[in-house]
């Protein structure tokens, strides 16, 4: 998935991308995330300016989860916003604007792939709750807690103030 600084600037259509990347490799690192299936991107390039193209469009992917407070498995559906500028010369050695989020390519031809990827990483979410009332697991057996009490005596007390706890009975 690639488009070329030259046949933006002569056509005065968008060009309409649109791939499947395999973003298995990116999650081997990561054990409780897996895809279920290829990412798919469906992009629109379109010539802004001289020598800028803006590439903006949507990334789907299903993955398989585990809920971070009871390990159940959690399939979810992503929908990533995709927006990137690109100019064809060197960065400025100076820069003007830090909220300039302009990337500078060298090249007559820019491969998309690694943009995609890289906004795939950084959308991924935190933690993944099966649902928001979701209790968890007991700390001290294990147990799943939305199934049920487990009967875990699981009161914390402060050791500093461990002396104290009979003080009022």
């Amino acid at each position: 998935m690639h488009f070329q600084f030259r046949k933006m600037a002569a056509s005065s259509e968008p060009l309409q991308l649109r791939q499947q990347v395999d973003v298995s490799p990116l999650l081997k690192g990561l054990g409780d995330i897996k895809a279920d299936g290829p990412l798919t991107a469906e992009l629109t390039a379109s010539y802004v300016g001289p020598d800028t193209v803006d590439v903006q469009g949507e990334l789907s992917v299903q993955l398989d989860m585990s809920c971070s407070r009871c390990l159940t498995p959690v399939h979810e559906h992503l929908d990533i916003p995709f927006h990137e500028q690109f100019k064809l010369k060197k960065q400025p050695e100076e820069a003007e604007d830090d909220e300039d989020e302009t990337i500078y390519v060298d090249n007559e031809t820019v491969e998309l792939v690694p943009y995609v990827e890289e906004s795939f990483i950084l959308n991924l979410p935190m933690t993944v709750v099966c649902k928001e009332s979701c209790k968890g697991l007991c700390p001290t057996c294990g147990r799943d807690l939305n199934e049920g009490a487990c009967g875990c005596n699981n009161e914390v007390v402060d050791p500093r103030l461990a002396a104290l706890k009979d003080f009022f009975k």
